[in-house]
């Protein structure tokens, strides 16, 4: 090995110490840890607010059961910037506050009337959906394709949200839930539109932003395995 390797190495060594003293060694790019710092408790803060504010727009309703909002959107991307611990965690606040009467939901709904209605399902799987949202982006230590993007937020933000929002509103409805799943497809393009949006906004932070990111991601490599020049020690 030679005198540029051993230097490149010790720089890269160096710079996952510094992360690691940055973040307390704790969270989503180290290993799962449920202490929190103060910066985790303002993220968290942060993204509750955020789908509170996506509910001001107010909501519609299809078939007069489940409403149509935004703050799915909402979910998405605390998952994705948040990664799956501080994502869900960031719902779980979002709703206990609900629960407690803030009247946080589209169309300024709140209270523990707003959990038993067809939509409580949805909004118990958004806590799911958030957590595996930031699983899939934050499986891999290297920066997030917007492919892995776009299928953690339909696979985590629809598909998980829908598998627990589809049998409850069953239940609630009292509809076969085959008739249940068949009507909650009026959903899907618009959730696709905000997968999408999700997509879009997440890889622009990545660029823009990293920092907004609780994790510092590896630099992508060349296909002959060294780092790219951009990322290279001068």
């Amino acid at each position: 090995m030679d005198q540029g390797t051993d230097r490149h190495g010790t720089l890269e060594e160096r710079e996952r110490e510094r992360e690691r003293e940055r973040i307390g060694g704790r969270g989503d790019a180290e290993g799962p840890s449920w202490s929190l710092g103060a910066q985790d408790v303002a993220r968290v803060a942060v993204f509750a607010a955020l789908v509170a504010v996506l509910g001001l727009p107010g909501s519609f309703s299809v078939l007069g059961a489940v409403p149509i909002t935004a703050q799915t959107f909402g979910v998405m991307l605390a998952g994705a910037v948040l990664g799956p611990r501080l994502g869900a965690l960031s719902i779980v606040v979002f709703l206990a506050l609900t629960a407690a009467g803030l009247p946080l939901l589209a169309g300024g709904r709140g209270g523990l009337g707003a959990f038993v209605g067809p939509s409580a399902g949805y909004m118990l799987g958004w806590i799911l959906g958030a957590f595996a949202v930031g699983l899939i982006v934050h499986a891999s230590p290297r920066k997030p394709s917007a492919l892995r993007i776009a299928l953690a937020s339909i696979l985590g933000g629809i598909l998980v949200v829908y598998a627990v929002g589809v049998p409850v509103q069953s239940l609630v409805t009292r509809l076969p839930l085959g008739q249940t799943a068949l009507a909650s497809l009026v959903f899907l393009p618009g959730d696709l539109l905000k997968a999408a949006l999700t997509t879009a906004v997440v890889s622009t932070l990545l660029r823009a932003y990293p920092r907004a990111f609780r994790r510092t991601w590896q630099p992508a490599r060349r296909p002959s395995g060294r780092p790219a020049a951009a990322h290279a020690p001068r």
